[in-house]
C-alpha cells in the first residue's frame, strides 16, 4: 500500500447554527458539535482509508469559545497519523464573523477510527506521510497519544512506552 498524506483526507464541512441546535444561552450545543465532528472525521478516515471505518474513541475535546446562533460553522478533519488498522483524526472547528468573514479557531478535537471490512474485522490501512510544519508536529505527537492511552488501558508497560519517557528523560 502506498503512503499517503494528509491532505489527502482532508474534509471540510460548512454549516450555519439553527435555532433547534443551540441551548438556553443560544449556543450550539455540545453534542451537536460532536456530532458534526464525528461526521467529519469519519469521511476522512474513510478517504484515507477507502475502507469502512467505525469511531473508536474521542480522545480529546477542547470546547474553547462558545459557537452562538447564526454563526457559521466549519469543521476541518485530517488524518494526522495511521498505524496498522487505526487512525488518528485532527479536527479544527472556525466560527465565521458574521459581519467581517474573519474565521477564528473556536474548538479541536482528536477522534481514533478503525478501518474494517464488511464483517467489522479490522483491515491494515496505508500509512501517513506528513508534509507541513503543523502536520508533522501532530503526526509525531500522536505516537505519544496512543502510547499514553494504551499504558492507561493495561495494554502497554509503561517502560515499554518509548515516545513517553522520552519526554521525560
Amino acid at each position: 500500500m502506498a503512503p499517503k498524506t494528509p491532505e489527502q483526507s482532508k474534509t471540510t464541512m460548512t454549516d450555519l447554527v439553527l435555532p433547534s441546535e443551540t441551548n438556553p444561552l443560544n449556543n450550539l450545543f455540545g453534542g451537536e458539535l460532536l456530532a458534526r465532528m464525528d461526521r467529519a472525521a469519519s469521511i476522512a478516515a474513510r478517504r484515507h482509508s477507502r475502507r469502512i471505518v467505525v469511531t473508536a474513541s474521542v480522545n480529546h475535546v477542547a470546547f474553547n469559545r462558545a459557537v452562538p446562533l447564526g454563526s457559521v460553522v466549519t469543521v476541518e478533519a485530517k488524518v494526522s497519523r495511521a498505524f496498522k488498522t487505526s487512525m488518528e483524526v485532527f479536527l479544527d472547528v472556525w466560527i465565521e464573523d458574521r459581519e467581517s468573514g474573519v474565521r477564528t479557531k473556536a474548538n479541536e478535537a482528536i477522534y481514533t477510527f478503525v478501518a474494517v471490512d464488511e464483517t467489522g474485522r479490522p483491515v491494515d490501512i496505508p500509512e501517513i506521510t506528513p508534509e507541513s510544519e503543523l502536520e508533522k508536529a501532530r503526526y509525531d505527537a500522536a505516537l505519544r497519544r496512543k502510547q499514553l492511552s494504551l499504558v492507561l488501558a493495561g495494554k502497554m508497560k509503561a517502560h515499554d512506552a518509548t515516545e513517553l519517557k522520552a519526554l521525560f528523560e
